[in-house]
């Protein structure tokens, strides 16, 4: 059987088990992706799975990263960080982030 082209791949399919707003991390094995628009229990919808998202990030000593610097999703704490281990890769921070921001910029790639 032929490998067949399906789709370019920024976006994946997801049906979600309970409502999910817009702007949801959702986290598939070792895959993390975001959902664009509200999306209703057990209706087909989709998952960013590439593009520049502002991902919310801890506040404090040691948090912020650099240009260029890995991001991991931290599933327990709903925070973008610079810490591997026990993390998701989420992609590349693309605008610095301070200690002090709440936001950490992100290429996603998966």
């Amino acid at each position: 059987m032929a490998t067949t082209f399906v789709h370019e791949g920024a976006a994946i399919d997801y049906t979600p088990g309970a409502d999910t707003p817009a702007g949801t991390v959702v986290v598939q094995n070792e895959m993390v992706g975001v959902t664009r628009v509200d999306l209703k229990a057990g209706q087909l919808g989709s998952l960013a799975v590439q593009g520049v998202f502002d991902f919310p990030k801890a506040v404090g000593v040691g948090t912020g990263n650099v240009v260029g610097g890995l991001a991991y999703w931290d599933n327990t704490n709903k925070v973008a960080t610079k810490t591997a281990t026990g993390n998701k890769l989420i992609g590349k921070v693309v605008k610095a982030a301070a200690d002090a921001d709440a936001v950490m910029r992100i290429r996603m790639s998966q």
